[in-house]
């Protein structure tokens, strides 16, 4: 169970009047990219002071949990200016149909837009649904793209079928194409996009130090998980899981473990909602903190320290209990710090300050 941390953190205003952000990005130089699930993105300077929304942005369905999303720059952005992001895209000719997809676009900070749009991923099959989109995204080093999907919530059972990208984390090529050396590439009736399955829905995800790809998916009623992922895995859902419906009942069969399914590194009971994920990699909070993980909890509107003990969580902190803020995103900026958005109709970017 989470202990509550006896250190006291500063929590300072970077900016607000946001609309539901959901995804920060750090620009070279100083300043923030930053989402809002509306459908706008806009710069933040370093001094705080919220841009217009950029121009160029691709028709979004933001309905429901659906909307913008997540956002991250290309490891080479100071010489390409490239960006990704991901988002609700409606279908084409039945807009009350909608998936999760990956974009990138080159940003123009002399006419405050993107160009050079293109769509790199579309998740399959399109749904009438206004949930679960899951829509986190990390880069590798070598330039392919992690990107979680949710199962989109009534149709759970496509998280464990491997024609269908729901409830997925896929691995995909920056132009676009599943990457080379996917688990399922040889498969026969698998999409070759596939890293990983059995998700229900990612909300945060991180490639640590180390190389590991650690992701956080919100549970059921109870069982929100943080998993270690590994290459042609699967996660369990719905057939596992440390939850139950909502108002009660058991999900699959009932159980929490099976064979050849993966075991959860660490899980809540009752659920946090937990959102966003960052490695601390500086000693700005003291050497003791570094190498853990922190953790956003939309619900209980605070912050979650994971210590880790190579591939276990041995400690589960909480901290900044009063913060009265939903987080949606954490993130350790270029300074070493933590830094947060709370998800609201005034939403705030925090500096999380020793």
């Amino acid at each position: 169970m989470p202990k509550a941390s006896t250190r006291t953190l500063a929590v300072e205003t970077v900016t607000e009047r946001l609309e539901h952000p959901w995804a920060m990005a750090f620009l070279p130089g100083g300043g923030w990219l930053v989402t809002e699930r509306p459908g706008r993105m806009r710069v933040v300077n370093e001094a705080g002071l919220l841009g217009p929304a950029l121009k160029g942005m691709p028709h979004i369905a933001a309905t429901g949990q659906g909307g913008l999303l997540d956002v991250v720059l290309d490891r080479d952005f100071a010489k390409n200016r490239r960006i990704f992001f991901c988002y609700s895209e409606p279908d084409a000719k039945d807009r009350s149909l909608n998936s999760t997809a990956l974009a990138s676009a080159t940003l123009d900070r002399a006419d405050n837009s993107l160009k050079d749009l293109r769509v790199v991923f579309s998740q399959k099959p399109k749904l009438r649904s206004s949930l679960h989109f899951g829509c986190r995204i990390v880069q590798n080093p070598d330039g392919t793209l992690f990107l979680g999907l949710g199962e989109r919530s009534s149709f759970k059972e496509q998280a464990q079928m491997l024609d269908s990208h729901l409830g997925k984390i896929v691995r995909i090529r920056p132009e676009g194409g599943a990457a080379p050396g996917n688990p399922l590439a040889d498969r026969a009736g698998a999409l070759p996009e596939i890293w990983s399955w059995g998700h229900r829905n990612i909300q945060a995800a991180t490639l640590t130090a180390d190389g590991r790809l650690w992701a956080v998916e919100h549970g059921p009623q109870g069982g929100d998980e943080i998993n270690l992922v590994q290459p042609g895995k699967n996660y369990g859902w719905p057939v596992i899981t440390y939850g139950e419906n909502y108002g009660g009942g058991r999900i699959g069969k009932g159980i929490a473990q099976a064979p050849g399914m993966e075991q959860t590194v660490h899980y809540w009971v009752p659920s946090i909602a937990p959102s966003g994920i960052a490695e601390l990699t500086s000693d700005r909070y003291g050497a003791e903190w570094r190498g853990s993980l922190f953790v956003g909890s939309l619900k209980f509107q605070r912050l979650h320290r994971l210590q880790l003990d190579g591939e276990k969580v041995v400690r589960d902190e909480i901290l900044l209990p009063d913060l009265r803020e939903r987080v949606r995103d954490v993130r350790q900026g270029p300074d070493g710090l933590l830094y947060l958005l709370t998800d609201g109709s005034d939403g705030k970017l925090l500096r999380v300050k020793p």
